[in-house]
């Protein structure tokens, strides 16, 4: 999860909506990127620890559209032309009565890819080899009904297969996440009669301590690359045309043990033999700066790339580098938060038209600069069960009851007149 910004000085579009005596960036406001906080005046970083009180803060109209502003140039040859396809990330797990709802939505915007977090501890939970498929099924089955392929997130270890428990962490053994990411490909290879999984991402954002479950550091990024690599072989084994996703990176530029800039830890895996074994780079695109055409570094006290949606492009420029120009890179979360009502996100909020414009102007351009990027996933639809008090509740494209929000609006008209860019 991750945020959109307030923007500040010169650029005029799309400026964050907040209002009129909504507080300003200073050394006591925090910039939160993927739940994470920055200090704005210097913007250098983002802590994985913030935490925040309460308060409401409307949000004005929207303002004008961007002008065009050329993208960074990124040595591409040899390079990828990707499959220029769209996502959604939706929460069905344990959904079945809004799953055809929201696979609904998927197919009537035109999109042809669906996002899912698989719990491993939710299906090999009470013991190593004790399978309980009955939800997966159902997920990749009724997926696969509605005409959408479905790329799978997994992590969440179970008990059984980390001594310390930690929220989310990395097994003790790799080997027993191998062995689970290679159950799920094999039974959901294509033609399977429990549908199918076409890509499974390893792991998410392990560039965070939280997320990784042990201090963050060039061991820590090797380590990951040894669960790829054993992932890797691991799924091509028993399904070959299955698709072998990085883990999304969370775009912080906070630097300790406990969280890497993304970009950072994108070079240590490549240090650490990443090349050769994954078949999508991914990643996150969140902005602190609302506008995702802003260049780095043009808003005043925004000087790091990890608060510009461009940061994909410095991102790019590492895998270039590292010779695997001829890989594409997906985007498994981006987005903006309308969120009013904590006050740690509710500086850089956008209302929601100007999410809907955000929204449809990373799509355009990033379609028009980045023929490398393939697949872009916007976050999100929302879990039925979610409220106005839960933070990701404002970042969604459409309520909890279906209902939608500007942003999806924006993305069905457009689809219907056949405008998405391609």
């Amino acid at each position: 999860m991750f945020g959109a910004a307030l923007l500040l000085g010169s650029l005029a579009w799309p400026a964050a909506s907040y209002a009129e005596d909504a507080a300003t960036p200073d050394d006591q406001t925090q910039v939160i990127a993927d739940t994470t906080s920055a200090d704005a005046n210097t913007a250098t970083a983002t802590d994985p620890n913030s935490s925040s009180t309460a308060i409401l803060v409307p949000a004005p109209a929207p303002t004008a559209a961007p002008t065009s502003i050329p993208a960074l140039t990124v040595p591409s040859t040899p390079s990828v032309v990707a499959d220029h396809s769209y996502g959604m990330n939706l929460f069905v797990w344990g959904h079945p009565d809004t799953t055809g709802r929201d696979l609904g939505v998927v197919k009537q915007a035109g999109f042809t890819w669906q996002k899912t977090l698989f719990s491993w501890n939710q299906i090999e939970g009470k013991c190593k080899g004790c399978f309980d498929w009955n939800e997966a099924d159902r997920v990749a089955k009724t997926t696969n009904d509605a005409g959408v392929k479905l790329l799978v997130r997994i992590d969440f270890e179970p008990d059984w297969s980390r001594a310390d428990h930690a929220h989310n962490g990395h097994p003790d053994n790799l080997q027993d996440y191998s062995d689970f990411v290679q159950a799920v490909a094999n039974r959901y290879k294509p033609g399977s009669p429990y549908g199918t999984v076409s890509a499974i991402e390893i792991w998410n954002e392990p560039n965070l301590e939280r997320e990784w479950g042990d201090p963050i550091n060039q061991q820590s990024a090797a380590l990951y690359v040894q669960m790829v690599k054993r992932a890797y072989q691991a799924i091509k084994a028993v399904s070959p045309t299955t698709l072998v996703v990085t883990a999304g990176l969370s775009p912080t530029g906070w630097s300790d043990d406990t969280a890497r800039p993304d970009d950072q830890y994108l070079q240590w895996m490549f240090d650490a033999g990443l090349s050769g074994w994954y078949d999508v780079l991914g990643l996150h695109g969140n902005s602190q700066v609302s506008d995702p055409t802003a260049p780095i570094g043009s808003v005043p006290g925004l000087t790091d790339g990890s608060f510009y949606f461009r940061r994909i492009e410095q991102l790019r420029q590492v895998q270039v580098a590292n010779g695997d120009a001829n890989k594409p890179i997906w985007l498994l979360e981006f987005g903006w938060t309308a969120d009013a009502v904590h006050p740690a996100y509710a500086w850089f909020a956008v209302s929601e038209q100007q999410k809907a414009n955000n929204i449809m102007a990373a799509f355009q351009y990033a379609r028009t600069n980045w023929p490398w990027l393939g697949t872009m996933f916007v976050w999100t639809l929302p879990d039925p069960s979610w409220n106005s008090q839960r933070e990701e509740y404002w970042w969604a494209i459409a309520n909890p009851d279906g209902s939608p929000r500007p942003a999806l609006t924006a993305i069905l008209q457009a689809a219907q007149a056949k405008q998405l860019p391609g």
